[in-house]
């Protein structure tokens, strides 16, 4: 093998992480103010998805104040991302074989979803990337950070990015690429949910000290091509209950949206990662679902066209990490700025991208890098974000102790007092235990036998990964380093019956039997679409997940 090349390295003002919304807003918010002050400062946008929008998956009714402040013209441009305004919106308690419209609860006014848009944050998520770079932002997809670089005083200085050409054998190859150093003055993270290098910043920086653990819940989305006869321009529905126990977080979001003229129906499906049961699949709760009749009316005559699924944070107020430390901050869905009632967070992504970049903007202005951006956490604790998160931060906490029937009303009660008097009677409550730890033995349950796949309104997890478009490079190393395998069997597999097996969405995970009836733990990592759930629910956290080489996961279209 020839010479192994050695690692070169490129410097800018901000390096920015992940080309979501959070990350693109970012950049945009910099260079807008680089501009308007008449500075030639340079950012850069790394990604990786192999395109921006790739790896993007939401199930996006937005609240448009965060476009609004970014791009304030938005809404009278003719190539707007979103078009699709909500005019009906409907929340709907579901039993086995009924349903009741719940509309008519009273609930504050900012959980009402009119004046919302309807869409695809991947399609928004490209649209930001196309304004970014007309505002002169390096933006850089397929390419994957994989580590920190820090100086001397332990401060970040930048990442590395783009390592390529490594063997399953992690032997490099006769392509290998060790990868280059992006240096700034300042670095942003916006990986979302349990982004891989963020978890590490938490870590070194104690960022998470004397905050509560994060919180998770998995989404689960469909794209739907429907009939014109099925499809209600600017519908938007929310459902609980059936087919989740009382005890089992989560809920569904349906709406229907044009793309090109044409109609569509996003369906998708929540479960609150703390449950407890080890039997319970996700996505066989989120294809039962859709045979219900609240459900199953819309989509007849129509044609899946997408799926996809992606761990969602939902700590919230009280789990948001320190986001400010040495080099650079978090901004976006890795800090958790989900709102939990509203099942919206997109929103927050972009303000606290738009935050992030401000503070930086102020600090290279005063000739300063590398140190630890206050001004960004006191922009954070007076915005409208902190404010948003305080208001619902018991609706979690009291919906995991109390259940979906007593939790719900407490939690919608909570929130009136929240938003009418400023404060709550039961003050700040704690989420207590991760959604790891949640997870109890299998002999404590019942196997759950799901229905099986009818291959028209419900289908098998194969299958539907297919619609993923999901793509690894196949000889590299496995990207889900299982720490201890004699742990994983031991314990995930002898004492919780193979979770895993059930809470990955993509059938990554197999219990496969040997010949001499020895169990075996498969890793199919080529169909990981980097949802992150196996790093969030593994009882023992047992399992890290890490980015394989940039370009390689879902490629989402209109998700």
């Amino acid at each position: 093998m020839a010479e192994t090349p050695e690692r070169e390295s490129m410097e800018f003002d901000l390096v920015i992480v992940g080309g979501g919304p959070a990350g693109l807003s970012a950049a945009i918010r910099f260079k807008q103010l680089a501009n308007e002050a008449g500075e030639d400062l340079s950012v850069v946008v790394i990604e990786k998805g192999g395109e921006i929008g790739a790896h993007i998956l939401s199930g996006v009714v937005m609240d448009p104040v965060g476009l609004d402040q970014l791009i304030p013209d938005w809404r009278t441009r003719d190539d707007r991302p979103l078009k699709s305004e909500v005019t009906d919106d409907k929340f709907i308690f579901l039993g086995p074989s009924g349903s009741a419209d719940i509309s008519w609860l009273p609930m504050p006014p900012f959980m009402k979803n009119h004046g919302n848009f309807t869409g695809s944050l991947a399609n928004v998520t490209r649209w930001l990337g196309a304004e970014a770079e007309k505002l002169g932002v390096e933006v850089f997809p397929g390419f994957a950070a994989s580590e920190l670089v820090f100086d001397d005083k332990g401060a970040v200085k930048g990442i590395v990015a783009g390592v390529m050409g490594i063997g399953a054998d992690g032997q490099p190859k006769d392509d290998y690429q060790p990868g280059m150093e992006l240096l700034g003055k300042y670095v942003l993270f916006a990986e979302g949910a349990r982004g891989s290098l963020t978890k590490q910043l938490i870590r070194k920086f104690n960022l998470d000290e004397g905050r509560d653990p994060q919180k998770y819940g998995i989404g689960l989305k469909e794209v739907w091509s429907v009939p014109e006869e099925n499809f209600k321009e600017g519908y938007v529905q929310h459902t609980m209950g059936w087919p989740l126990d009382n005890k089992t977080g989560g809920g569904s979001f349906l709406y229907h949206f044009r793309d090109n003229g044409e109609p569509f129906i996003t369906v998708g499906f929540v479960v609150h990662l703390n449950y407890a049961n080890p039997y319970i699949s996700p996505y066989d709760e989120f294809q039962r679902f859709k045979h219900h009749e609240s459900v199953s009316h819309f989509l007849k005559g129509g044609k899946r066209v997408a799926y996809g699924a992606r761990a969602i944070t939902e700590g919230g107020f009280q789990s948001v990490p320190k986001l400010a430390f040495p080099g650079g901050a978090l901004i976006g869905c890795g800090a958790g700025f989900v709102n939990v009632p509203r099942i919206k967070g997109s929103h927050n992504a972009i303000l606290t991208g738009m935050m992030g970049a401000e503070a930086a903007f102020e600090a290279i202005r005063e000739g300063r890098a590398g140190d630890t951006l206050d001004n960004y956490e006191e922009a954070y604790a007076g915005s409208s974000v902190y404010k948003e998160l305080k208001t619902v931060r018991n609706v979690k906490p009291l919906w995991s102790k109390l259940g979906t029937a007593l939790g719900i009303p407490m939690g919608g009660l909570d929130m009136w007092v929240n938003s009418l008097f400023g404060f709550s009677f039961f003050g700040t409550l704690s989420h207590g235990k991760t959604d790891a730890a949640s997870l109890k033995p299998a002999k404590n349950f019942k196997p759950i036998e799901y229905p099986r796949p009818d291959g028209v309104l419900s289908f098998d997890k194969l299958t539907n990964v297919s619609f993923t478009n999901t793509y690894h490079e196949e000889d590299q190393p496995v990207h889900l380093k299982v720490a201890d395998l004699a742990l994983q069997k031991s314990s995930e597999y002898d004492v919780y019956a193979g979770p895993s097996a059930r809470y990955c969405p993509a059938g990554v995970y197999e219990w496969v039997k040997e010949d001499g009836g020895a169990m075996r733990f498969q890793i199919n990592s080529q169909n990981c679409i980097h949802c992150k759930t196996c790093d969030i629910k593994d009882p023992n956290l047992n399992i890290n997940w890490t980015v394989p080489e940039g370009g390689g996961g879902p490629a989402y279209s209109n998700t």
